[in-house]
C-alpha cells in the first residue's frame, strides 16, 4: 500500500510543482508590474492559485501523452504514470480537474482575459508543443510560448488588458527560456536520442547549431531585456542591471559556443537560473 507522503510526491512530480514555482512567479510579477497603485490582494491570490492549477494540469497533460517516451529516459523514467504507480484514470481526472478548475477560478476570480490567456497556454503545451516534440526541433521555440505567457496573465488579471509592456515581458521570458532548454538538451542528449526525440541537440551532433541558437537568443536577449525602461515600466537602475545580467548571460553563451562540453552547458543552464529571478527582483524593485 502506498503511504500518503509517497502519493503526495508523485502528485508533487507529476504536477510539476517543482518546476512551476517560476510560473507562479512571474505571475506574481507580471500582476505587481501591472499594479502601479496598489495590488488586490485576494485578486492576486486567486491569479497565483489558478495560472499554478493550469500550469499543473498542463504539465500532467504532457506526463500522460508522454509516458512511452518518458520510460525510456533516465531522467523521467520514475515519473507516477510513466513508472504505472498512477492509473490513467485518475492521472486524466487530476490533469483536467486541474486544468479546467484553474480557468474556471481565473474567469470567476481574475478576468475573463486572464483566463483565455490561461486556457490558451494549456491548449499550446498539451496540444501543440506535447505532440510536436515527436516531430521536430522546432518544438523548443513552441514550447516558449505557454513558458512565457505567465507574467501575461498576471498583467491581465490586475489591468484586464494587455498593454505594451505587457509584451515586453512576454518576449523577456520567451527569450530567456531557449539558452535555458537548450543548455538542458545538450546536457539531455542522450537520454532524447534514446527515446527518439529529434530535440536540436539530437540532430545537430557537434552542437554547432545548438551553441549557436543559444547565443543568438541570449544576444537578442540584451536589447529586449531593456524594453522595460524604455517603456517607463522600470527605472535606470534595472536597465543598468538588465544590461550587466545580460552581457554575463550572453558571455557563458559565448563560452559554451566555443567549447561545447558538458561543463559549459551546465554554466549555461545555472546562469539562466540566476538570471531570470535576478531581473524580475530588480524590475519590481526599480518600478515607476
Amino acid at each position: 500500500m502506498t503511504s500518503p507522503r509517497s502519493r503526495l510526491a508523485d502528485l508533487f512530480v507529476f504536477t510539476k510543482v517543482r518546476v512551476n514555482v517560476l510560473v507562479v512567479a512571474t505571475t506574481a510579477g507580471g500582476y505587481y508590474m501591472a499594479s502601479p497603485d496598489g495590488m488586490n490582494l485576494a485578486v492576486l491570490a486567486a491569479t497565483v492559485i489558478g495560472t499554478a492549477l493550469v500550469a499543473g494540469g498542463a504539465a500532467a497533460l504532457n506526463q500522460i501523452s508522454e509516458r512511452d517516451i518518458d520510460a525510456l529516459m533516465d531522467r523521467t523514467r520514475h515519473r507516477p504514470v510513466a513508472d504505472g504507480r498512477m492509473g490513467l484514470t485518475e492521472a486524466r481526472a487530476i490533469a483536467w480537474g486541474a486544468a479546467f478548475g484553474g480557468v474556471l477560478l481565473l474567469a470567476a476570480a481574475a478576468t475573463l482575459l486572464a483566463a483565455a490567456i490561461a486556457a490558451a497556454t494549456l491548449v499550446i503545451y498539451a496540444h501543440v508543443y506535447t505532440p510536436m516534440k515527436r516531430v521536430t526541433s522546432f518544438s523548443t521555440v513552441v514550447g516558449a510560448v505557454p513558458g512565457a505567457l505567465p507574467p501575461m496573465i498576471g498583467w491581465a488579471a490586475a489591468r484586464n488588458a494587455l498593454d505594451a509592456p505587457a509584451w515586453a515581458l512576454f518576449l523577456i521570458v520567451f527569450l530567456w527560456q531557449l539558452p535555458h532548454f537548450l543548455a538542458i538538451a545538450w546536457l539531455y542528449r542522450e537520454d532524447y536520442g534514446r527515446a527518439g526525440l529529434p530535440m536540436l541537440p539530437v540532430v545537430d551532433p557537434d552542437g554547432a547549431s545548438t551553441a549557436r541558437q543559444s547565443l543568438l537568443y541570449a544576444a537578442a536577449l540584451v536589447p529586449v531585456s531593456i524594453l522595460p525602461s524604455a517603456m517607463g515600466l522600470a527605472g535606470v537602475v534595472y536597465a543598468a542591471s538588465a544590461l550587466a545580467l545580460g552581457l554575463v548571460f550572453m558571455g557563458v553563451g559565448v563560452k559554451f559556443a566555443m567549447s561545447r562540453t558538458k561543463q559549459n552547458a551546465r554554466l549555461l543552464f545555472t546562469i539562466s537560473l540566476i538570471y531570470l529571478p535576478a531581473i524580475w527582483i530588480v524590475m519590481m524593485f526599480d518600478r515607476t
